[in-house]
């Protein structure tokens, strides 16, 4: 339909007070909702902290009125509420965190599809709402997959955020340095998949020549050509954003250079290296980490600071360590808010392609 017979959003809250109050009269509030101090047998909502949550599309249902719409205006503020009150609270941990976040994110691209916002506004709302969910992803830490978080989901909701963002600037209404960050965050996310590559090499020619893209190109090429010291060292040069994106990769890419390590230098009799080594060339978080990887691999150590590369004794049981990352992600935060990165526009379009 196009975008004239569409509705525009009138609500001028997080949450329409229709769906608060049934929401709140059917105890369906989440605690991050719920008014101070108005917890007990019936909690309260408190305006100013409960948000719109994701709900299907029936089939036959008739249209939202606009007053159930919020403007992207409203929807902007969403965003920046979720990525500066919620992505670090800490009334709750951060996997029903993320998945707070991940439902009421859904809801606003729903919003934004609904209505018939501008395509230069809408890229705006779609790109503070990706840059949020990848933030608040990036802080689930390994042990996420244990929790009631079902992380397969999760995942299919980022690619449903980059679908949405991705969709707008094919529109043509945002201008090419805004794109080449994101689109460059989209190849970050799929590293190493020959649809996502092909994609992006669809793209324009002025998109693609955006710094943050060919950063991520150039990431994107040392990774399947296994080039272990370049893909760690630009690994180290992503900004927080891009950092958060390509972090479920990490693990995989310290597996493939272990294996690599243990073909080039097992001997029957073994052959010790020192954790610090790996340590430098892995990106890890110290010699704690690297002993962890490579007892995960099954390889023997010498004391406390050395690996023993013996022949026939390397393994890969499972899937890879995750890892905590925090040197190639949490660190990057510089003391900032997730807040602070995602809202800044001067993050867009910072990035700079090493040589």
């Amino acid at each position: 339909m196009p975008a004239c017979q569409l509705p525009v959003g009138t609500c001028p809250d997080m949450c329409p007070a229709a769906e608060r109050a049934r929401r709140e009269e059917e105890r369906r509030l989440h605690r991050l909702e719920v008014a101070p101090g108005g917890g007990g047998d019936r909690p309260r909502a408190d305006p100013q902290r409960t948000v719109k949550e994701y709900s299907r599309p029936a089939a036959g249902k008739p249209p939202p009125s606009p007053s159930q719409l919020r403007p992207p205006s409203v929807l902007l503020a969403t965003v920046r509420y979720l990525a500066g009150e919620v992505a670090e609270s800490e009334e709750a941990s951060p996997a029903e965190v993320a998945g707070f976040v991940a439902d009421r994110l859904r809801a606003v691209r729903l919003d934004l599809a609904q209505q018939g916002a501008g395509d230069a506004e809408e890229a705006v709302v779609l790109e503070a709402a990706l840059a949020t969910l990848l933030a608040v992803v990036a802080r689930l830490g390994p042990d996420a997959a244990c929790g009631p978080l079902d992380p397969v989901l999760l995942q299919l909701q980022v690619q449903e955020a980059f679908g949405s963002l991705r969709r707008c600037y094919a529109r043509g209404a945002v201008p090419p340095a805004r794109q080449a960050t994101f689109q460059g965050l989209f190849l970050l996310y799929n590293l190493g998949s020959v649809e996502a590559l092909w994609e992006i090499l669809q793209l324009p020619a002025d998109v693609r020549a955006g710094p943050g893209l060919r950063l991520a190109l150039a990431v994107d090429a040392a990774f399947r050509e296994g080039n272990t010291a370049r893909l760690f060292r630009l690994l180290r040069t992503l900004p927080y954003l891009q950092s958060c994106a390509v972090q479920g990769h990490v693990g995989r890419a310290r597996r493939e250079a272990l294996a690599r390590l243990a073909r080039a230098l097992s001997t029957p009799k073994g052959q010790a290296l020192p954790l610090g080594c790996l340590v430098h060339l892995l990106a890890l978080d110290g010699t704690h980490e690297a002993r962890e990887l490579c007892q995960a691999h099954g390889l023997p150590l010498d004391g406390e600071d050395r690996v023993v590369f013996l022949r026939a004794c390397y393994a890969e049981r499972g899937p890879p360590p995750a890892g905590t990352c925090h040197v190639l992600v949490a660190s990057k935060l510089q003391g900032r808010s997730i807040e602070e990165v995602v809202m800044a526009e001067e993050e867009v379009g910072s990035t700079r392609c090493p040589g």
